[in-house]
């Protein structure tokens, strides 16, 4: 009988050399051949398996980044139960929310971080707490006991693999549920698309509590039997000095810049690359034209969600066409991808609407909320992600922003991404954010966060004028502030809803005066 559990796939794409470098550690040399790979997560499924757990439980899991935090969820998925990961910035309240909303029947979590979560979850009748480190806690010493061979448990493409929470911008976090389909689908695209081999060497310096990390990533180099070089936190030295042992790296923008603030990072230092990716938050023009410059790779950006893995991406051979910066390129084979207006009609090309999406890597739905999850699917079946966008007559898609961070102002539409990109160009400027706060008069107004290049001043009331030379007056920012940075969440995406909360006020003096006449 087929079995459809992705874990299936990746061990059958182990090199036939068991004994080769499957994983190295970045940080102090230590290795895990594909054998290790195997025995470990075998260990890991069958004390699991031992604990005799309903069918579909959920395993949910906050730690630091560790080789052996990657094992056990490859372990999750060989037992047959599901993977909820957890970023480890999360305090008490948020997991509480998340294990009184999942329901996980095992919490793994730190040494450090035990002596207030296991209350929470004992609280919350969570059966079974284990600590992880990065080689040692209790899982482990349980796990050493039992066998290393295992019989890898036999799913369906449908059924549950990972829950996935949403970063809960707009209100209480959601859990996309993926399934053991909806991630093999998008990986197997993904290793033809940007042309994965057994040679390749990925740099893995991101999370693995996210779509990027943790899938992209990870399942692309383990269905490739490629080899990857493991940093369990991003330096930007460290990884520049490994760039020559390596023909892969993903990162999200800001570790893009913070390469380039490395005087290291030469076309030499690069010889044996072949791929540099981005995604998860926009990438500056600015960023994609320096590192060409100075690397002479061009980043292929991307597009993806935690509802649905990857969506769209820059091609990566040449033949199917060049790397644009500022567009996250084309719908990936197999994935459909449309922009439609308000009134559900498809949108004109470089005319800018909601971003629908359908496809074998779409999830099917939140957990434990039918009513949100039938509000975020179209009557034909397709998921609104939310973002908003345009296609051109070539088919690169460009993302413009959120629906949520649309300003109305005035009863005009004002979309951020365009002021942004206004404010991004003035001299001096490293980077803005542009976000809508309650205006008395216009409903909204518009107001822009502007972060200066390092040894520059900026003058706001100056950059404003500069502005209005350029643009229609109802999008020109009705104050602009420099600051030293913007707020972002782990992943680098910039937190609006936390400059929205912190400037929600600042028209509140014209209310009263409105609310006097």
């Amino acid at each position: 009988m087929k079995n459809d559990n992705i874990f299936a796939a990746i061990r059958a794409a182990f090199p036939a050399s068991a004994d080769a470098v499957a994983i190295e550690s970045g940080d102090n040399g230590a290795t895990y051949s594909w054998h290790d790979i195997d025995t470990i997560t075998a260990q890991f499924a069958n004390l699991l398996t031992s604990l005799k757990l309903p069918a579909g439980s959920r395993v949910a899991v906050q730690t630091e980044k560790s080789v052996e935090a990657l094992l056990l969820y490859l372990a999750v998925l060989r037992a047959g139960y599901v993977y909820l990961p957890l970023n480890n910035a999360y305090q008490a309240g948020e997991i509480a929310y998340f294990i009184e909303n999942a329901e996980p029947a095992v919490f793994v979590c730190t040494s450090k971080t035990r002596s207030w979560i296991e209350p929470i979850a004992i609280r919350c009748k969570v059966a079974h707490c284990f600590t992880l480190d990065d080689g040692s806690g209790t899982l482990l010493d349980a796990a050493r006991s039992h066998s290393t061979e295992h019989v890898v448990a036999q799913k369906s493409a449908q059924d549950l693999a990972a829950i996935l929470y949403t970063s809960g911008t707009t209100g209480r976090s959601k859990g996309a549920m993926l399934s053991h389909s909806n991630l093999l689908s998008n990986a197997r695209t993904l290793l033809d698309y940007w042309g994965w081999s057994a040679s390749d060497v990925l740099i893995h310096a991101l999370p693995i509590f996210h779509v990027h990390g943790l899938f992209v990533a990870s399942h692309c180099a383990l269905l490739a039997g490629a080899k990857m070089i493991w940093f369990a936190k991003f330096e930007p030295q460290a990884v520049v000095n490994r760039l020559p042992d390596a023909t892969v790296f993903m990162g999200v923008p800001t570790l893009y810049v913070r390469l380039l603030a490395e005087a290291s990072l030469t076309k030499a230092q690069c010889r044996n690359m072949r791929l540099f990716i981005a995604g998860s938050a926009p990438l500056l023009i600015e960023t994609f034209n320096a590192f060409r410059e100075r690397t002479g790779h061009t980043i292929l950006e991307r597009y993806g969600m935690s509802e649905t893995v990857m969506l769209t991406s820059n091609p990566y051979r040449a033949e199917d066409g060049e790397r644009r910066g500022g567009t996250v390129g084309f719908a990936l084979p197999g994935v459909g991808v449309r922009v439609r207006n308000d009134a559900a009609a498809e949108c004109a090309i470089d005319e800018i609407g909601g971003i629908e999406v359908t496809g074998p890597n779409v999830f099917s739905g939140y957990w434990q909320m039918p009513e949100k999850t039938k509000e975020e699917f179209t009557s034909d079946g397709w998921f609104k992600t939310g973002d908003v966008g345009k296609r051109d007559a070539r088919g690169y898609f460009t993302i413009v922003g959120r629906s949520k961070d649309l300003i109305i102002s005035g009863g005009y539409n004002v979309y951020p991404a365009e002021i942004e990109g206004y404010i991004n160009d003035l001299p001096g400027v490293a980077e803005s954010a542009v976000i809508g706060v309650p205006h008395p008069d216009f409903g909204e107004a518009v107001v822009a966060v502007v972060v200066a290049k390092a040894g520059n001043a900026v003058d706001a009331d100056a950059m404003i004028a500069s502005i209005k030379a350029n643009i229609a007056n109802f999008k020109v920012p009705k104050r602009l502030f420099v600051v030293s940075e913007l707020p972002r969440n782990a992943m680098g995406k910039v937190q609006k809803n936390v400059l929205r909360e912190e400037h929600k006020s600042l028209f509140a003096e014209s209310s009263k005066r409105v609310a006097q006449r």
